[in-house]
C-alpha cells in the first residue's frame, strides 16, 4: 500500500511538473498571431524591397532606352566620362550669399567613324537665387586626323569654347560625310567603265573618263565646308582634264565654262540629278 502510495505522489509531482512547464508556453493562438506578424513584417520588408529593386531595374532601363534613342538619333556615342568638382568659394563670398563652383569634365566618344576626347572646365556662381555658368576652357583631340576640314572647325570651336557647335556641326559633318560615301559608291556601281574612285570608296573625288576619247575627263571635286558660325554645306566643283588640242578646237569655250555651268546645274537639278546627267553625257559619247 505504501509503495502504490508513493508512486502515486510521484506521479502527481511529475503531473504537476508538467502541467507548471506548459503554463509557461504561449498559448496556441497566441503563437500563431506572433508567427503571422513576423512573417507579414518579414515579407512586406521584402516586398518593398522587391518593389525598390523593380523601380530601380524599371528607371535604368528606361535611362538605357533613352540613351539608345539619342545615339541612333545624333550618332553620338560616349564611352568615358569622368568629373571633378572644386569649391572656390571664399569666406567673403559666403557672407555675400555667393558660391562659386568649378567643374573639370572629361569624356572620349565617337560619332560614327570620327573619334573624339573632350576635356573642359565649367565654372558656375550662384549669388541668391541667380545661377551662371561659363565654359573656361575647351581642349578637342580629334582621330583620325585625314578629315582636313575638320582641323580648322575644331581650332575655331577651342577658341569660342562652344561645346554645342561643336557636336552640332560635328553631326552633320558626319552625315554629309556619309551622303557623299554613298553617292560616289552608287554612281560607281551604276556605271563601273564610267567613274573611277581614286581614293577607294572614301573617295572625296570622282573621276568621270570617256572610253572614246582617251585623256579627256570630267573630276568631281565634293568638299564639305564648315563656316566660322559652325554651318555645315557641301561645295562641289568640276575640274576638266582634257588634251590641249581639245582646249583649241573649243572654238565656243565649253570647256572653260564648264564649271560654272555645273553649279548652276546644281542649283537646277541637287546633286545627285547633276551628276547622273554628267556622266549620261560621256556614257553617251562612249556608245
Amino acid at each position: 500500500m505504501d509503495a502504490q502510495r508513493a508512486e502515486v505522489r510521484a506521479l502527481e509531482a511529475e503531473i504537476a511538473a508538467l502541467q507548471r512547464a506548459c503554463s509557461e508556453l504561449p498559448a496556441p493562438w497566441e503563437g500563431t498571431a506572433r508567427d503571422r506578424k513576423s512573417f507579414q513584417e518579414t515579407y512586406q520588408s521584402d516586398t518593398k524591397k522587391c518593389e525598390s529593386s523593380k523601380d530601380l531595374k524599371s528607371q535604368l532601363g528606361h535611362l538605357k532606352s533613352e540613351l539608345s534613342f539619342l545615339s541612333t538619333l545624333t550618332g553620338f556615342n560616349i564611352r568615358n566620362y569622368a568629373k571633378q568638382t572644386e569649391d572656390l568659394t571664399t569666406t567673403e563670398m559666403t557672407e555675400k550669399g555667393i558660391k562659386k563652383v568649378l567643374q573639370r569634365h572629361r569624356l572620349s566618344g565617337n560619332c560614327h567613324m570620327v573619334t573624339f576626347q573632350l576635356e573642359f572646365q565649367i565654372l558656375e556662381i550662384q549669388a541668391k537665387e541667380n545661377l551662371s555658368s561659363v565654359i573656361t576652357e575647351l581642349n578637342i583631340i580629334m582621330e583620325p586626323t585625314e578629315y582636313l576640314e575638320l582641323s580648322e572647325f575644331v581650332s575655331r570651336a577651342e577658341e569660342k569654347r562652344d561645346l554645342f557647335m561643336f557636336f552640332r556641326s560635328l553631326h552633320f559633318f558626319v552625315e554629309w560625310y556619309k551622303c557623299r560615301k554613298r553617292t560616289f559608291k552608287h554612281f560607281k556601281e551604276k556605271y563601273p567603265d564610267t567613274v573611277h574612285l581614286p581614293e577607294g570608296s572614301c573617295s572625296s573625288c570622282m573621276e568621270i573618263r570617256s572610253a572614246r576619247r582617251p585623256g579627256f575627263e570630267l573630276v568631281i571635286v565634293w568638299r564639305i565646308q564648315i563656316d566660322e558660325e559652325g554651318k555645315v554645306s557641301p561645295k562641289l566643283d568640276l575640274l576638266t582634264k582634257v588634251p590641249q588640242r581639245a582646249l583649241e578646237l573649243d572654238k565656243n569655250r565649253v570647256l572653260e565654262t564648264a564649271p560654272q555651268s555645273f553649279r548652276t546645274l546644281l542649283e537646277v537639278l541637287g546633286i545627285e540629278a547633276a551628276l547622273e546627267s554628267l556622266i549620261k553625257l560621256l556614257c553617251a559619247e562612249n556608245d
